[in-house]
């Protein structure tokens, strides 16, 4: 049992709550049963700190667990009310056991300048539902932000996601016979009426301005939702979800 809160290990736990720590420790802090259990599928939870018994989690003998009292619950969780337990995970681009693959298939992702965690996670939640291979991500809240991670409702560990320049990357892929499709209100087409291709990348902007206008250049074809006039946008975790899944149905 660990009860103090200046404990070496809980000091280093505490750290990953800032992006900083994350990032110069390669992991990354899961809250909840439900979370760590999705953790614990992929092979990315390195240990568990929990106040009771894991007898509701199927625990392998290479994952660490520590009982922990409520004080130093409370020190390392992000909530308010901290929950029973948390995962301390490998970040997605750190082996886990077995080599990580990039490969980025036939239905892309790109999102640009997405800051609120809520969007950023309900995006990636979306992402898995509607049978998106990778999601690339530039310019945005980080996906290891405990608010996003939550709004994932723990899809983070089952998609593919790469960090990169999205312009750069469109550079990239475009040779490959990948179709851009971006998202605009203006100079664009009916989602309805599209038919993509095979190899297609959807590409989705800041929640108030939109793409860039050098990404705006790069799309092959913008598509827009028609809706009520009465309503004059959605939120963009909302839109990229409908256009998901409008073009995953095609």
């Amino acid at each position: 049992m660990i009860n103090s809160t200046t404990n070496f290990r809980v000091q280093n736990w505490a750290k990953l709550k800032d992006k900083h720590h994350r990032d110069k420790q390669k992991l990354f802090l899961v809250e909840g049963y439900h979370l760590v259990n999705e953790g614990l599928k992929t092979g990315h939870v390195k240990e568990i700190i929990t106040t009771e018994k894991t007898g509701k989690l199927d625990v392998s003998a290479e994952v660490q667990v520590h009982q922990v009292t409520q004080d130093v619950m409370q020190k390392v969780s992000s909530l308010a009310t901290p929950t029973k337990i948390i995962g301390v995970c490998y970040k997605k681009d750190t082996p886990v056991g077995h080599s990580q693959s990039i490969a980025c298939g036939n239905r892309l992702l790109l999102v640009d300048q997405v800051h609120h965690p809520g969007n950023l996670g309900t995006i990636i939640r979306n992402a898995v539902a509607f049978n998106i291979d990778t999601i690339v991500v530039n310019n945005s809240v980080d996906i290891y932000n405990q608010k996003v991670i939550q709004a994932s409702q723990g899809m983070i560990f089952h998609i593919n996601i790469l960090k990169r320049p999205i312009i750069s990357f469109i550079t990239e892929i475009k040779p490959q016979g990948y179709q851009i499709i971006g998202t605009d209100v203006k100079e664009c087409v009916p989602l309805h009426t599209v038919k993509p291709q095979e190899k297609h990348a959807i590409l989705i902007g800041n929640e108030g301005e939109g793409l860039s206008g050098e990404l705006f250049e790069m799309c092959d074809i913008r598509v827009n939702i028609e809706m009520n006039e009465k309503c004059e946008s959605l939120n963009v975790g909302v839109a990229a979800g409908i256009v998901m899944y409008f073009l995953a149905s095609r």
